[in-house]
């Protein structure tokens, strides 16, 4: 049994080729009706994502839109890896992380 890799050694070439095959995945366990399954290989593609971005990119102390969700924001604490820590505005006041190809920039 092959060990596989972990996203944070893999090269960026590696990377976009896990999301495609990952987004390939989510597709057709969409169409099987596999919500499960689908919601674990999204949040996959997320992750490796994440991975493509350069974390300097974000500030803490910043509000930043979740993508995917109109009108929900999210304010940076602090940085760790690939993950934002910190709150959404109007949530819940629990601290929360949320990989960062989550978060877009307000203009």
């Amino acid at each position: 049994m092959q060990q596989e890799k972990r996203y944070s050694v893999m090269t960026e070439h590696e990377l976009r080729k896990e999301i495609g095959i990952l987004q390939e995945q989510a597709r057709k366990a969409e169409q099987m009706g596999m919500v499960n399954e689908f919601a674990v290989l999204e949040r996959k593609v997320q992750l490796a994502k994440a991975y493509l971005i350069d974390p300097d990119a974000f500030k803490t102390g910043e509000l930043y839109e979740i993508e995917g969700n109109p009108g929900q924001y999210f304010k940076i604490d602090y940085l760790n890896g690939v993950f934002a820590w910190g709150y959404r505005l109007n949530g819940d006041g629990h601290e929360e992380a949320l990989p960062i190809s989550l978060l877009k920039k307000l203009k």
